[in-house]
């Protein structure tokens, strides 16, 4: 163990490299999406995305549950894991932001060719999914993100070990700084 780390209390310093990020969120291609319900409750389903542009894009039926969530409430969140992609286990980035629901021709005409492209590399069964997505009911989902929560396992484990650059550690988070301090301090108290 590294003398300057004792526990995995402080987790907000391992944040993914921009490049990383921006790696993983090209590589992926399925996402957990989350939204809540009219009663409040958290809600998440995998899906199938593509990146570009900065913004997650996603495509349902409109007539899902999450679309009707969506519509009443657009705040959703994103999280993509980098399990089973290039970069092995143990990366992941959480995307809190706002869905915006495209109906529109033109948004479907860039999106169905490049979402069936991404998810079947084969010309012919590209076309062919292209064909079954381009529905009646189908939409086009865009998050644009808001803020993020990022996580890089292998700079932890390396810390662990006393190998990692202190100059990849980031800046600690509220999260670590303000209420763990605080979190200790009430234990402290019970104890």
């Amino acid at each position: 163990m590294a003398e300057d780390i004792d526990n995995y209390e402080l987790v907000s310093v391992y944040r993914l490299n921009p490049e990383d990020q921006e790696a993983l969120l090209l590589e992926q291609r399925e996402c957990v999406f989350n939204w809540c319900t009219k009663d409040s409750w958290p809600m998440g389903v995998i899906m199938s995305y593509i990146w570009r542009d900065g913004r997650v894009w996603l495509t349902a039926g409109a007539h899902r549950h999450r679309i009707s969530a969506v519509r009443r409430n657009p705040q959703v969140s994103i999280v993509v894991t980098s399990t089973g992609t290039s970069m092995g286990p143990g990366k992941t980035v959480t995307i809190k932001g706002k869905c915006v629901i495209h109906e529109d021709r033109e948004t479907k005409d860039w999106f169905y060719p490049d979402f069936a492209r991404a998810l079947r590399p084969e010309p012919a069964e590209a076309q062919n999914f292209q064909e079954f997505l381009d529905s009646p009911l189908r939409i086009v989902l865009e998050v644009v993100p808001e803020k993020w929560i990022t996580y890089d396992g292998a700079k932890m484990r390396a810390h662990s070990l006393g190998e990692l650059d202190p100059a990849e550690l980031a800046e600690p988070l509220e999260s670590d700084t303000v209420r763990l301090k605080r979190e200790l301090e009430r234990r402290s108290q019970t104890d």
